[in-house]
């Protein structure tokens, strides 16, 4: 009887510590996105973009939130770790950017984090310019 008890015990406690660990590296640990090597979802132009979010950031936001994307379009300003597309496409990147020229058309694939109300801009992170 002893013996019975001892064994559903040591069972319970391994069902819980699987669980666990089911649950920590399943759920809460997940390796970051890469965003540089997904493929782009959509590919669209900075006042087609500007323009559908302005129109209706619902639907915009259901598209192209947390999604990768290009988005084309000319230098409006730059420093060294963003860029501005007109007519209001903002732009941040992990790695400093080179070689960008204000009103060169350029490609920049990242993730949409969404419409800023206060500037009217929408948002990309983890940036690369494509080629």
């Amino acid at each position: 009887m002893k013996n019975r008890k001892i064994l559903i015990v040591s069972g319970v406690i391994l069902l819980v510590l699987a669980a666990a660990y089911y649950f920590y590296f399943g759920f809460l640990y997940k390796e970051a996105r890469d965003i540089t090597a997904e493929a782009p979802a959509y590919t669209l132009t900075a006042p087609d973009i500007v323009e559908e979010y302005q129109t209706n950031a619902a639907t915009a936001d259901s598209m192209y939130l947390n999604k990768t994307i290009v988005v084309i379009g000319n230098v409006n300003d730059n420093d060294s770790i963003s860029v501005s597309l007109e007519p209001g496409v903002y732009c941040s990147f992990d790695v400093p950017a080179k070689n960008i020229i204000p009103g060169k058309n350029i490609k920049v694939k990242g993730r949409c984090i969404g419409f800023d109300e206060l500037f009217g801009e929408v948002k990309l992170d983890q940036c690369t310019i494509n080629q």
